[in-house]
């Protein structure tokens, strides 16, 4: 499977964070993902990209919150995450970069 340059358009980056590092202990991998792409692309993108087989994909959409930004009302953006269960063998280190 070729890497597309569109896979680099659906995963935009890794999260590591309390929670991400849990769930890698469990073999999942967490992704900030495009807002629109869907379960089947992001298991095709990762798969291309990091050379992995993949179990699994759960996503959640954390809406944005409404913040002051200098006294000014603002609003930040909404992330949606990724949660790609893999395969028992397989791992990704997001922790030493890309």
């Amino acid at each position: 499977m070729s890497v597309k340059p569109e896979h680099y358009d659906v995963i935009r980056k890794p999260i590591i964070t309390e929670k991400a590092t849990m769930a890698s202990e469990a073999g999942a991998v967490v992704f900030q993902v495009a807002i629109d792409s869907t379960k089947p692309q992001i298991k095709e993108a990762v798969e291309a990209l990091f050379g992995v087989k993949v179990k699994a994909v759960n996503t959640t959409i954390t809406k944005g919150k409404v913040k002051r930004f200098k006294g000014q009302i603002g609003r930040r953006n909404d992330v949606k995450k990724a949660y790609v269960t893999l395969e028992d063998g397989n791992a990704i280190d997001v922790t030493t970069g890309l």
